[in-house]
């Protein structure tokens, strides 16, 4: 059945950054149905070198959170989705008087008099010519399981090509978001930097895995809307 989760996102994030003059330099290079697979037995893995908090360091699944941007360039993440419906907004950085940065997001397009009631001690950042505030972005948030660090995590993706990409998987008859993984590639560092989303084959007995996983989640409390307000979807009163 086609899924139609994150239908007229892309859209509405392409109409805002193009009102702007923004555009990004991350691109993708999704190629749906390219890959090939073998459903012929294969021998077990070899022992991971790394400990799952080393992972979970070097994975850019630290705290909780899968950021495209924290992964190390040339390595990749496999994850699955977990649900089909995401939390979208608009994020903007600003920095106190000390330097430190804290982002600041809103569930729509804010006007400038709602980002200045917001932002209250803190100054936007600028960019990075210094010529006028570094831009806001869309984007959406979703629940995945990160394979590497063995845990669900939330998946914030401001990319618009990721998000594109991941939207047309959705839509593609080959392919269920629920049943099937992701790996997410990252090559380059700062304007260079390129990502590679495709989807595979969910791995053999992750489905089960996967379930529990998710329902021991949702019945801590896991609550995502939190992402919007500044909370931890993980432990909401907290």
């Amino acid at each position: 059945m086609r899924s139609v989760w994150c239908k007229n996102q892309a859209e509405r994030f392409s109409q805002y950054a193009s009102r702007q003059g923004v555009d990004t330099p991350h691109k993708v290079f999704g190629q749906l149905g390219n890959a090939t697979y073998s459903g012929t037995a294969t021998q077990q893995p070899p022992m991971a070198l790394l400990s799952k908090s080393a992972k979970a360091a070097v994975s850019g699944g630290a705290g909780g959170y899968l950021n495209p941007s924290k992964i190390v360039s040339g390595t990749s993440v496999r994850f699955a989705l977990l649900s089909e419906e995401p939390v979208e907004g608009y994020e903007l950085w600003a920095e106190d008087g000390d330097g430190k940065a804290k982002s600041f997001r809103f569930d729509h397009e804010p006007t400038p008099a709602e980002i200045d009631a917001s932002l209250g001690e803190y100054n936007r950042r600028m960019n990075r010519e210094g010529t006028g505030f570094e831009p806001m972005k869309f984007f959406i948030a979703l629940p995945v399981y990160n394979y590497d660090t063995e845990r669900v995590e939330v998946m914030q993706l401001n990319q618009k090509g990721l998000i594109r990409e991941i939207d047309s998987i959705s839509q593609s008859e080959d392919w269920n978001v629920l049943e099937c993984d992701f790996t997410l590639g990252k090559t380059g560092a700062g304007l260079t930097t390129e990502y590679k989303l495709l989807p595979a084959n969910r791995k053999k007995g992750m489905d089960e895995v996967l379930a529990d996983a998710w329902a021991e989640t949702q019945a801590a409390g896991f609550d995502l809307s939190q992402v919007i307000s500044g909370g931890n979807p993980f432990r909401p009163e907290a």
